[in-house]
C-alpha cells in the first residue's frame, strides 16, 4: 500500500513541477484541451492508460 502512496505523491511532484516551471504552456494546453471533443480525450487518456500499466509491469517484473 506504501507503494501507491509513494506513486500517487510522485505524480503530485511532477504536476506541481510543470505548473512551477511552465505555467503559461500548462494554460495553453488546458484551453487546447477544453477546445477537443470529449472521445478524442478518451481515447488519449485510455492510451496513456495503457502506456503506464505496460510501463508499470516492465519496471515490477525487471
Amino acid at each position: 500500500m506504501s507503494d501507491l502512496w509513494a506513486a500517487l505523491c510522485l505524480v503530485f511532484v511532477i504536476e506541481g513541477l510543470i505548473l512551477f516551471i511552465a505555467p503559461n504552456a500548462w494554460k495553453r494546453n488546458a484551453a487546447q484541451m477544453l477546445a477537443m471533443p470529449s472521445p478524442l480525450l478518451r481515447r488519449i487518456g485510455g492510451g496513456v492508460l495503457a502506456v503506464g500499466l505496460v510501463a508499470l509491469y516492465l519496471v515490477r517484473s525487471g
